[in-house]
């Protein structure tokens, strides 16, 4: 087992090792989010009031370079719950940028 460890440890070393400095800050300027400039709160459910569904929503977007949304793909939550949010990023709006971005928004859904 010890020598398992010593292995992937080894491993992991040379890997990190093995990126250059310009990958590294590469790979930190794409996981800065763009800024959404307008956003727009989903309207909650009648359906998920009456069953009582809460909870949190995470949508992928991928935003074009004029700041509109262009797709979304759910990634997790009630069924509800997420086809509301995804109505309401359709209008939400990012700045503009030189090329598509994705973008992870999350809804949280609490009843009153």
């Amino acid at each position: 087992m010890r020598k398992k460890v010593a292995i992937l440890a080894f491993c992991t070393t040379i890997l990190l090792v093995s990126i250059s400095p310009s990958q590294a800050q590469q790979g930190e300027s794409d996981a800065r989010a763009r800024k959404m400039l307008t956003k727009v709160v989903p309207i909650y459910p009648s359906l998920a009031q009456k069953m009582g569904i809460a909870g949190s929503v995470k949508i992928e977007v991928l935003v074009a370079p004029n700041g509109s949304v262009k797709s979304t793909q759910i990634l997790g939550g009630h069924p509800v719950l997420a086809q509301a949010g995804v109505e309401a990023i359709r209008y939400c709006k990012w700045e503009a940028a030189t090329h598509e971005t994705k973008e992870v928004v999350i809804f949280n859904f609490h009843p009153n």
